[in-house]
């Protein structure tokens, strides 16, 4: 679906892709990682057509520097900043929709799923939202369309977790019928969504692997915490999780924490829970569907 064939990017005299030689087709999922300057945004902006580059990107055979419409029309992307656009919310989601023949109603359908009011945000100029709102409309726009290619630079970074399980179930709606390259500095962000692992270092390819695919992203973690002292900090944290303590027994209140994590969540947020170490008592964590 797509090729990489010994693909240069100069600036300014510093060779920036070194002769990428790479080929992804559909099903997989990949994690694209590497440090800052490793090539990764230079690597998708070339297949987005943005770069003029030596060799040859081939996306379903065409050139997306010489047929960028066609290639475009397959291409769902995330970027990891916002666009700085004043115009109406509404208003973009029916442009965007224009560009790639799409329904607008798709992608709004996606937006509220994701926890958008759409009503109440469809007058508001894009620059006006808040970050984790910008980012839900930047993902309904690219998923809520018939892409066979999703891009999704540093995608769920702005949210909360009840979208950020929303935003896995999209993806599993979609996994065997699209390619998706996701783009992350943090391995652990990503390795549960992901079956391929591609790391970048100056401009070259240096892992290329398979990895299990056993994760079901469409799963929850039902999760009990039991800690051995009442924690202000560790109640922060894991409030933004969503978890609750037991308020009707005064013996264990702010000791045991209940609450759901999204199973491909499970890496970030074992991760959170390790800053807390030394108070942990107990875990429990069950797989369930659809919970």
């Amino acid at each position: 679906m797509i090729q990489f064939n010994n693909v240069k990017k100069t600036f300014r005299r510093t060779e920036v892709l070194k002769g990428l030689n790479l080929n992804i087709t559909t099903g997989d999922r990949i994690a694209l990682v590497g440090s800052n300057g490793a090539g990764k945004t230079t690597m998708i902006r070339c297949l987005l057509g943005e770069y003029t580059f030596d060799g040859e990107v081939l996306v379903n055979g065409h050139n997306p520097r010489l047929e960028r419409q066609i290639v475009l029309k397959d291409i769902g992307f995330v970027p990891q900043l916002p666009p700085p656009l004043k115009m109406p919310v509404g208003q973009l989601i029916h442009f965007s929709a224009s560009l790639c023949g799409s329904d607008p109603q798709e992608m709004i359908h996606v937006a509220e799923r994701l926890g958008l009011d759409f009503e109440q945000l469809k007058s508001r100029p894009f620059v006006k939202l808040s970050g984790g709102q910008k980012q839900k409309l930047l993902i309904s726009i690219a998923l809520g369309r018939a892409a066979k290619i999703l891009i999704l630079d540093e995608p769920a970074a702005n949210l909360d977790p009840d979208a950020r399980h929303i935003f896995f179930q999209l993806l599993a709606e979609k996994k065997d019928e699209a390619v998706m390259l996701i783009s992350s500095h943090r391995l652990d962000e990503v390795a549960s969504l992901v079956n391929r692992v591609i790391e970048m270092d100056q401009g070259l390819v240096i892992l290329d692997d398979r990895v299990e695919d056993e994760v079901d992203l469409d799963s929850v973690l039902k999760t009990v915490i039991t800690i051995k002292r009442v924690d202000e900090a560790f109640a922060k944290a894991i409030k933004l999780w969503k978890f609750k303590t037991d308020t009707a027994d005064s013996d264990t209140a702010g000791l045991v924490w209940h609450g759901t994590v999204a199973g491909p969540d499970r890496l970030r947020f074992l991760g959170v829970l390790s800053r807390y170490a030394a108070i942990l008592k107990d875990i429990h964590m069950e797989e369930r569907k659809n919970a």
